[in-house]
């Protein structure tokens, strides 16, 4: 049933309010100072002197045009739909309602998506992802439920439109994966991804237990950002110990018949990293120190994490060892997470890629998280 008249205008006018609310918060007329002053500094004559500098710059003035035109369309969109109304109101036609609900669910919907964007402020939000995926103890059966697992996010990277890159992948003895590591090509990928660290639970009917019992499966998500060279990660060559074997891969292209697989072992910290995705071992090798240099890096950041929670008295959560999500196939069908309590008893989407009410909720819970963090903060730097 449409909605009245009195009640699109009720909810015309909460969008307008919110949006309001968010160009004030983004200092849209500061933004757009920004963007006047690049495009001077672009203008000049010796701009190109420094190549890097100038993409950086332009990099950045894209970023900002991006959230301008962002909000401004979505005030442009909810204008239009405040003359319908008018227009729809002074006839008393009605039906105008329907399309003008249907815009304002639309509205909701991008600014939804474009909030849970504004959320991705980390330093590597924007990167590319690197996805490990493990099996837990329980050998066939956790090494299947690593494959569901990993269709699962091929299907959610996708639908939005990413590239999905094997850069390692060693099947299981009888199904499934021992292991397998991803490259997520795409805008924000890291930022959103990020939010599937940590230990997914499956309980079902296995199908690989003739007695039909219920089993309980367990397979460890590590997501790292692919970081470019002007991050500083300090590796020294002779802490490195690298071996070269023959690729064993799914499929044929995964399979020569050349030593071009690459493992490095970081001799400090006792960090295993393998690649086999290309047929050049120099490439492999390449890409193998970029997914070191990634685990180093996570490492460091978990550790100052550590120590800044450590100084706060609280109680950490370790996220590699937590269980974040239960999958339940049998007795019944949900899927919960159990950091936010966001649940679904549609099991099918979720394995299908659908999984996009539980990172926004992640991340929407962590900004709240952040922002009471700042609010305790600030009387105490005062």
């Amino acid at each position: 049933m449409a909605q009245t008249f009195g009640e699109l205008r009720q909810a015309l006018h909460d969008l307008v309010e919110r949006l309001d609310e968010i160009g004030r918060s983004l200092d849209l007329a500061g933004k757009k100072k920004q963007i006047a002053g690049m495009e001077q500094r672009m203008a000049a004559a010796d701009f190109w002197d420094d190549q890097e500098g100038a993409q950086k710059v332009i990099a950045e003035v894209n970023r900002l045009k991006d959230v301008v035109e962002r909000v401004e369309g979505l005030r442009s969109r909810v204008e239009d739909l405040e003359v319908l109304w008018e227009l729809g109101h002074e006839e008393g036609d009605e039906t105008v309602l329907g399309e003008i609900e249907a815009g304002i669910t639309q509205v909701h919907s991008q600014l939804g998506q474009f909030e849970l964007e504004l959320m991705l402020s980390g330093p590597y939000d924007r990167n590319n992802a690197i996805v490990e995926l493990h099996p837990g103890a329980g050998g066939t059966e956790s090494q299947d439920w690593t494959a569901m697992l990993l269709r699962m996010y091929t299907r959610w990277a996708e639908s939005r439109g990413y590239k999905v890159e094997t850069l390692d992948y060693l099947p299981g003895e009888e199904a499934g994966v021992k292991s397998v590591t991803l490259l997520i090509k795409g805008h924000n990928a890291y930022g959103y991804l990020k939010a599937e660290r940590g230990v997914h639970r499956l309980v079902r009917i296995s199908p690989f237990d003739a007695s039909g019992r219920r089993h309980t499966s367990f397979a460890s998500v590590d997501v790292l950002p692919e970081l470019d060279e002007s991050v500083d990660v300090d590796i020294r060559p002779e802490d490195l110990k690298i071996d070269t074997y023959r690729s064993s891969g799914a499929g044929g292209q995964h399979v020569n018949t050349t030593d071009s697989a690459v493992r490095i072992t970081h001799i400090p910290t006792g960090i295993v990293v393998t690649c086999q995705s290309e047929r050049s071992q120099i490439k492999n090798r390449a890409t193998a120190m970029k997914i070191l240099a990634a685990r180093l890096y996570e490492r460091r950041r978990r550790e100052q994490e550590e120590q800044i929670a450590a100084l706060r008295g609280e109680q950490k959560e370790i996220a590699w060892g937590s269980q974040i999500r239960s999958y339940v196939f049998h007795p019944y069908s949900m899927v919960k997470d159990h950091r936010t309590g966001v649940e679904t008893g549609n099991v099918q989407a979720v394995m299908d890629g659908d999984i996009d009410a539980f990172i926004d909720a992640w991340l929407r819970q962590r900004a709240a998280a952040q922002l009471d963090r700042d609010a305790e903060a600030k009387p105490a730097a005062q």
